[in-house]
């Protein structure tokens, strides 16, 4: 039975499937599918088929030449650096451990001001060690000045009468026993030892008479001239050492403003630069800021357009809208043969506080004042980017296109590129301008609608 069920089960092959769909249909599906493809490409690829380039845009006008006024020249411009003139690293001449330290990074501080102090323990205990030493000389001094005592005359004298006395008695001694001799009465030996004793005793008298003529006198020229030396000695190192326990306090040698904080206390202090961690050579560095140059490095086709004590105009970049008149105070005796520039040094006149060393500057060197028949003054000049100029070109936006413009160009300023001719200011000028840009070809200014 199951089979014959099997049997009634066969697939008839040529019966069509009712569910299949008709084949105009599939087309339809085909057709529309490839439509949207092609309606995406488009719309993918027509605008970079017809894409106008974004250009970024500068207007510029003509103007006097940065730090110029009416009637001025400028000559040359040049990029430097704020220095202080005279910058002061404040050393210690002696060696110590920092036992205060009064002064911070920015302070203020007055010509000779505590500003540091040392430990003084050692350089305290040799100083009176010196002063003992000196009191001892002056005493040596005195008593070699002021010669023998009145004791010590009475006593040498006392002396030679002693002695003298010992002679007279041994002289008569000696003439009895010669005598006694002579008569065979005592030997020749006891004749022998008295004119021993009476010799002897002349000896001493005539010794204790040069002592006593030497105590009557007092000390040499030569002795009294030699414990003054010894005085003089000792008064150098009592002062040596005055000035060492002085040293250990050490103070501000100007008045000016603390650039560098170098040491903390308990660091130990040189006479010499040892190493970033180990001694210190110096306590702090410090500099009047009323005192201000500008440093700079001038090209060596540029230098002979200055001359010394020459009048300059001085802007920074932190504050460009503050101008500072200047001078050409230093020229370098000699050029750098790397760089081929020359170093000059532009004093700034009237420093103020926005000023602060190692700040970029910009300086306007201005001509020589001339008489009205030497020439008119200079006139508004156009400044325009590096970036603007390709070739002796530039691209300027006019209604929508951009338009190429010859230029003559000049020198380059901190604010640009000096523009002789061609603009005459007001125009916009595209900044940075591809590569690919053609005169005439439609362009749109980026972020503007």
């Amino acid at each position: 039975m199951e089979t014959a069920e099997l049997k009634s089960l066969r697939i008839d092959p040529s019966r069509k499937v009712q569910d299949e769909p008709p084949r105009w249909a599939t087309r339809w599906i085909l057709t529309g599918i490839a439509i949207l493809l092609l309606l995406g490409l488009a719309r993918f690829l027509w605008p970079r088929l017809n894409r106008v380039p974004e250009v970024e845009v500068q207007r510029v006008s003509a103007t006097l030449p940065p730090g110029a006024q009416a009637g001025e020249e400028v000559v040359l411009n040049a990029t430097g650096y704020i220095i202080a003139a005279h910058k002061i690293q404040v050393a210690s001449k002696v060696l110590g451990r920092v036992a205060w330290i009064g002064v911070d990074k920015g302070d203020k501080v007055r010509q000779g001001q505590v500003i540091a102090r040392l430990e003084d323990d050692e350089y305290r205990a040799q100083l009176q060690q010196a002063r003992g030493q000196l009191r001892a000389a002056e005493a040596r001094l005195k008593e070699l000045e002021n010669g023998s005592r009145p004791e010590e005359i009475e006593r040498a004298r006392a002396e030679l009468e002693e002695a003298r006395s010992e002679l007279q008695n041994a002289e008569v001694n000696y003439n009895r026993v010669r005598t006694l001799a002579g008569e065979g009465v005592l030997a020749k030996q006891a004749l022998d030892d008295a004119q021993a004793r009476r010799d002897r005793a002349q000896a001493r008298v005539s010794a204790l008479e040069r002592a006593y003529q030497l105590v009557r006198i007092g000390p040499r020229k030569e002795q009294i001239e030699a414990a003054r030396g010894q005085v003089e000695q000792a008064r150098g190192l009592v002062a040596f050492y005055e000035t060492q326990l002085a040293n250990t306090v050490i103070r501000a040698p100007v008045t000016g403003t603390i650039l560098e904080r170098a040491v903390e206390k308990g660091e130990f202090v040189t006479t010499s630069f040892v190493g970033e961690r180990g001694a210190k050579g110096y306590v702090v560095s410090l500099a009047d800021l009323g005192d201000l140059e500008v440093e700079l490095d001038i090209n060596q086709n540029d230098f002979a357009r200055l001359t010394p004590r020459q009048r300059a105009v001085v802007t920074t970049d932190a504050y460009p809208d503050r101008k500072y008149d200047g001078v050409l105070d230093q020229i370098s005796p000699e050029a750098n043969r790397q760089k081929a520039t020359v170093q000059v040094k532009v004093k700034i006149l009237n420093p103020d506080e926005y000023l602060r060393p190692e700040m970029n500057a910009s300086v306007a060197f201005l001509a020589q004042q001339r008489s009205a028949s030497a020439g008119a003054p200079a006139q508004p000049v156009v400044l325009v980017p590096t970036s603007a100029v390709r070739g002796d070109s530039v691209f300027i936006y006019y209604e929508g296109r951009a338009v190429e413009r010859k230029v003559k160009t000049g020198t380059v300023t901190p604010l640009g590129l000096r523009i002789e001719g061609g603009l005459t200011g007001g125009e916009d000028v595209i900044v940075n301008p591809p590569e690919s840009l053609k005169n005439g070809e439609k362009v749109r200014v980026k972020n503007r609608p």
